[in-house]
């Protein structure tokens, strides 16, 4: 069952009237042909008038869509012969990490990815998509590993930030997300980004320090999640909106401030009306940006990584 938003209410309405009229036309009872396409009609026109003018509050809903596509769905779909490495030969294994090898239309490649889970079962052995300490460290060793075999790196976003819990902190998690930007600023392979879903704080960073930082059109990327933020300003979660709002999250703010270079557009309705189509466009976007870094050598890519980091001052392009 399709879940809709607070916002999509009209929507939902009407497409659960286009749903009984097909039951009953399927049922033999009445010929509504004519009337089903008025109605679709009229539920496609609200769609594309609801999401051509979303808020940063509703921006953030679709972001965290539970049917949104997460890390998995984008390697299942992308990569080829994909080979999981486990591990951050230290501590242990963190599943809010996914990495390991594969190709990605005829480059061999590193992927690595934040994985939120797609049903509660899997959310629980991922961990909503909220690293440890190892997690971050695994990261290293899979991008110290490409810089080694020469393979660019794919990395996917989708976090509401790093695990904050005592045992987390109790392993180094700062150290651990910091040593993680390190080693993406060092590398001399092409680093490419996509936040997919939420861009959560350092959890995001850590991963997306990249030569080409990409932004799917619904995603969201911010030092701190709206619910925080409102709890430490105003202490309490009731002004989240407010500071969705204020903390200018979108990926039209993010393209805006130079913190991102390229934002990937969505099916209408978002990525999880249409799936498929999401992952492709962001698999285009991949390629077109392999084939730009591919002109560069090592030393280069490490310089423009570094001065592109530079250059940002949270002051907007235009």
């Amino acid at each position: 069952m399709q879940t809709f938003l607070d916002f999509e209410r009209p929507i939902a309405e009407l497409e659960g009237k286009i749903e009984e009229l097909r039951h009953l036309s399927d049922a033999g009872e009445i010929n509504i042909a004519d009337e089903v396409g008025k109605l679709q009609g009229e539920a496609d026109r609200l769609l594309q008038q609801a999401y051509a003018s979303l808020t940063p509050w509703q921006k953030v809903q679709v972001a965290r869509h539970p049917d949104r596509p997460h890390c998995v769905a984008y390697i299942e779909r992308l990569i080829d012969d994909f080979t999981p490495l486990a591990g951050d030969r230290f501590y242990a294994e963190d599943a809010a990490v996914v990495g390991g090898l594969g190709r990605f239309r005829g480059y061999s490649c590193v992927v690595i990815g934040t994985e939120k889970g797609a049903d509660t079962n899997a959310r629980v052995a991922h961990n909503f998509g909220m690293a440890r300490p190892e997690g971050y460290r695994k990261a290293q060793r899979l991008m110290r590993l490409a810089g080694r075999f020469h393979l660019p790196v794919i990395t996917l976003v989708d976090t509401t930030g790093a695990y904050p819990g005592v045992g987390a902190e109790e392993r180094g998690q700062a150290e651990a997300i910091a040593r993680s930007i390190e080693t993406c600023l060092a590398m001399e392979v092409p680093l490419i980004s996509v936040v997919i879903g939420e861009g959560g704080s350092g959890g995001a960073i850590a991963l997306a320090a990249a030569n080409t930082v990409l932004m799917l059109e619904h995603s969201i990327y911010s030092v701190i999640a709206p619910e925080a933020c409102s709890s430490i300003l105003w202490r309490s979660v009731e002004q989240a909106r407010d500071a969705a709002e204020a903390l200018r999250l979108t990926s039209k703010d993010m393209l805006e401030f130079g913190v991102i270079d390229q934002i990937v557009l969505e099916p209408v309705g978002g990525a999880h009306r249409n799936p498929g189509v999401a992952i492709d466009a962001v698999g285009d976007a991949i390629e077109g940006a392999l084939h730009d870094l591919s002109t560069l050598d090592g030393a280069m890519l490490r310089a423009h990584r570094r001065e592109k980091f530079l250059k940002i001052d949270g002051k907007p392009l235009s």
